[in-house]
């Protein structure tokens, strides 16, 4: 899993060759924990097809503002450099996959 900057977030994100599902998380933020063993079980299963990163909106909230993030945790995928699906809240594996079917 990625860990984004402000500093790797254009490189890694934007111009990446395939989709990119970022999860933007706080330390603070319960349900972002309760997320993450799902984002890293969809990295072992679809990692040749998605790419999983992580961006502390905390850290960085001016990207976080860019991509209309407002509550945590928002998973955003990236298509081309372009948002193409955004998820809202903690959701189990499956609803997560199929909210990616047709993406990934």
């Amino acid at each position: 899993m990625i860990t984004l900057t402000a500093d790797n977030f254009a490189e890694q994100v934007l111009g990446s060759d395939k989709p990119v599902l970022v999860d933007f998380w706080a330390e603070w933020c319960g349900p972002c924990k309760m997320i993450a063993p799902v984002l890293e079980q969809i990295e072992a299963e679809y990692g040749d097809r998605v790419t999983i990163a992580k961006l502390n909106a905390d850290d960085h909230p001016e990207i976080s503002s860019r991509y209309g993030v407002l509550g945590l945790p928002t998973l955003s995928l990236f298509k081309n450099g372009e948002v193409v699906q955004q998820i809202k809240g903690a959701k189990p594996k499956r609803m997560l996959l199929a909210d990616l079917e047709g993406h990934i």
